[in-house]
């Protein structure tokens, strides 16, 4: 569980955002001061601080240079005022992540510390695959070798050395993100930048700023220079994963942007070249949305010169005992905990289990089994997996309903989908008590087209 400290010199906010904070599954701790706050940073290890940029005894700036002289890793978003905008990126300027507009929506809080603890992740991830390449440990023990994984790695070590765009296709969860990040490690761009972004997590809205960057003045928001993550990822790697969601009318622009390896800023004038090689990844049959109309054939035949499909785990079972002692030994690193292994009972629990989180579901299986565990070795007991009879049974009545529906009415196909989604929202939050971030999980959706959805179909 990712810890978050609150840091405001009003107890009413820090009780407000406490259990709206606490309700989305964090750990929280709160501070009134700067000081108070130094001190907590020290004793609890917080991943994240939400920061008040006016406090009592220390300015908000100061404790956030003294926050990242302690620990650089540490996420900072300042909580600021209308009038103290201009404070809040002069901080940003100084290592803040983000800042965040008082009153503030919750669900944009919410999306705004998400993204910022998943880029977290997504570092320590970086570290700790370069700590265990330092220390020479092999793929093989990362992702199994099964005959499926040796032949995803061939075919990565084929197209690392070139410069065609690679499309990955596979479930969620199952090491997208990992494949992309070893083309960029064996290529001749691997001292370049890799730069991931997750589609599927943007504001439609923010897009084009995002990937092709911004001028100062470019919009109403557009306070200082944003630079985009084309020109971010320049001489290395750029990998958009979830690419199915990339707005249709985005699509020209993101096209010749490749074409002419070249783009240009919302609101600047001038054109700036780029050398990007692209890797993109979906879990969602591309294919159908072409046939829809929603994505651009010529875009994905060029996004698309090579491609790498990724088995689900349940095809490769037999890379389970290797990828689930992988996560032992990194959670009982993270949790200071000597365990030697798994019981033969517990192992055969793993490998029977059908996996629909993939690899990303296994990791974190492990990784609450090594809290629980107080022995030598992980028990069966101590693995906990998400129940879906429950989900199967809910959704059983809703395929039940869909079948009634295409034999008694002679309304559209897109108004009895239409119909069939809502059920499938409304059983999914109810299943994980009304929990978005659960519930989008759950659906294979990022918690922003989950809350898109919502609203779309008057759910919120």
């Amino acid at each position: 569980m990712e810890k978050i400290l609150i840091v405001d010199d009003e107890k009413n906010m820090r009780m407000i955002l406490s259990k709206i904070l606490k309700n989305a599954g964090y750990e929280i701790y709160q501070a009134e001061s700067g000081k108070q706050a130094l001190r907590e940073v020290k004793k609890s290890s917080s991943d994240l601080v939400l920061l008040d940029l006016k406090l009592p005894d220390i300015n908000g700036i100061e404790v956030l240079e003294k926050i990242k002289q302690h620990d650089n890793s540490i996420i900072v978003i300042m909580l600021t005022a209308y009038g103290d905008i201009k404070n809040a990126v002069e901080a940003m300027k100084l290592g803040a992540y983000d800042y965040l507009k008082k009153p503030f929506d919750n669900e944009e809080m919410i999306l705004v510390i998400e993204k910022a603890l998943e880029n977290l992740r997504l570092s320590r991830e970086v570290k700790l695959l370069r700590d265990r390449l330092d220390e020479k440990i092999s793929i093989k023990e990362m992702m199994g070798e099964s005959a499926q994984i040796r032949k995803v790695i061939k075919l990565v070590e084929q197209v690392a050395s070139t410069n065609m765009s690679v499309f990955l296709e596979g479930k969620t969860g199952t090491g997208k993100e990992l494949i992309a990040r070893m083309i960029h490690q064996k290529s001749h761009r691997k001292d370049g930048p890799f730069i991931a972004v997750d589609c599927g997590a943007i504001p439609e809205s923010l897009f084009e700023s995002e990937l092709f960057g911004h001028e100062k003045g470019a919009f109403t928001d557009a306070i200082s220079t944003h630079i985009g993550k084309f020109e971010q990822a320049n001489g290395g790697t750029l990998f958009l994963d979830e690419i199915n969601n990339l707005p249709l009318n985005l699509q020209p622009k993101f096209l010749r942007a490749l074409e002419e390896k070249a783009i240009q800023r919302l609101g600047g004038k001038g054109v700036r070249q780029i050398d990007v090689r692209i890797v993109i990844a979906s879990s969602m049959n591309i294919v159908d949305k072409m046939g829809k109309g929603e994505f651009r054939d010529d875009l994905f035949y060029r996004l698309s010169e090579f491609k790498i499909d990724i088995p689900s785990l349940w095809q490769r079972k037999d890379d389970i005992p290797t990828i689930a002692n992988y996560f032992l030994k990194r959670a009982c690193i993270e949790m200071k905990k000597n365990i030697n292994g798994f019981t033969t009972e517990a192992m055969n629990s793993l490998i029977d289990y059908q996996w629909p989180g993939n690899v990303r579901e296994l990791k974190n299986v492990v990784k609450r089994a090594v809290l629980l565990a107080q022995d030598d070795y992980i028990k069966k007991e101590h693995l906990i997996f998400i129940t879906f009879d429950k989900r199967v049974d809910e959704f059983d009545i809703i395929s039940s309903k869909i079948n009634e529906q295409l034999r008694n009415s002679d309304t559209s196909l897109q108004s009895i989908l239409e119909k069939v989604e809502i059920d499938i929202l409304k059983k999914a939050l109810k299943i994980s008590d009304g929990k978005k971030t659960k519930a989008a999980k759950m659906l294979g959706l990022s918690r922003y087209t989950l809350y898109r959805k919502l609203k779309l179909l008057g759910l919120v």
